[in-house]
């Protein structure tokens, strides 16, 4: 597995205004083999970024020795896929379709993409009625995967808090019902556990559809006051040993990227350092 921490982790990185350079000297200092880039419609990455400038990128990450086969989107927070207001389901469409061409630009092998917003507490505001939510969702991905095919880059839609896919059953017949190798899941282990879900069976279930993965941790006190929060890797209730297990199980050797949120000092050197242990599942936390 290579391991690797998203941009997001990054001081000022929510922001996309990082530099990607500095990110990526910073990736290599705390142990990482990877960086995951992250595009947004503001910031240091776009889908307005030229091929020249994404090329440079990928030049840099050759020279620092950093792997960026992954680029994260959390456009679809902004620009729902499922909003009600068609103006901005178009564009939420166009500007993922650009982020794919970028992603090839960068020489990313694939794409994180949010499948719109139901219901999420992340945006309060939006409500879309299930049923409709997914078939727009559909409309969405029949157009995202024409671009994924012709750019040769892998579209991955992530298990998130956006009140959709919170079943592997219901995530895995919706990805197969397309019939594209360039289809899959970016499967979030700690996001799970928000749901009241357990990881190792969801990539059990999931299986070859996981193209690649995000770790965090997450620590739920339930009381009738409903206390939780994401955590370092290790604090928190993610059954580690079982979910690294179950990953080796299906044949995952991909990407394993650390989404660790909000950056503090010493948080990249910290989470390496407990990466290091996930990995190594004689050791796990």
């Amino acid at each position: 597995m290579i391991k690797a921490i998203s941009y997001w982790s990054m001081k000022d990185g929510l922001a996309g205004t990082h530099p990607i350079s500095d990110a990526m000297q910073q990736a290599v200092h705390a142990g990482f083999e990877g960086l995951e880039l992250c595009i947004g419609v503001e910031g240091v990455l776009t889908p307005t970024t030229s091929q020249a400038e994404c090329e440079a990128i990928r030049n840099q990450a050759v020279l620092n020795g950093v792997n960026i086969e992954t680029l994260a989107s959390g456009m679809s927070w902004s620009f729902n896929p499922t909003s009600d207001d068609p103006v901005v389901r178009r564009r939420a469409i166009s500007l993922h379709q650009e982020a794919l061409r970028r992603a090839a630009w960068l020489g990313c092998k694939a794409m994180l993409f949010v499948p719109g917003v139901a219901c999420s507490p992340i945006v309060p505001e939006e409500r879309i009625r299930y049923d409709v939510a997914v078939g727009r969702v559909r409309e969405a991905v029949e157009q995202l995967i024409e671009v994924a095919e012709e750019v040769q880059v892998d579209l991955c839609i992530e298990n998130v808090w956006n009140g959709l896919f919170y079943s592997p059953l219901e995530l895995s017949s919706f990805v197969e019902s397309f019939h594209s190798d360039r289809l899959g899941v970016y499967f979030d282990v700690g996001n799970v556990l928000g749901y009241h879900q357990y990881p190792p069976h969801w990539i059990e279930l999931l299986g070859k559809l996981i193209k690649r993965v995000h770790v965090k941790d997450y620590k739920e006190n339930f009381d009738w006051n409903g206390d939780y929060s994401f955590c370092a890797l290790g604090q928190g209730d993610v059954p580690w040993q079982a979910t690294m297990q179950s990953l080796q199980r299906i044949g995952y050797d991909d990407t394993i990227v650390a989404e660790m949120l909000p950056y503090h000092q010493g948080l990249l050197e910290e989470t390496s350092q407990a990466m290091d242990k996930l990995i190594h599942t004689e050791s796990v936390v």
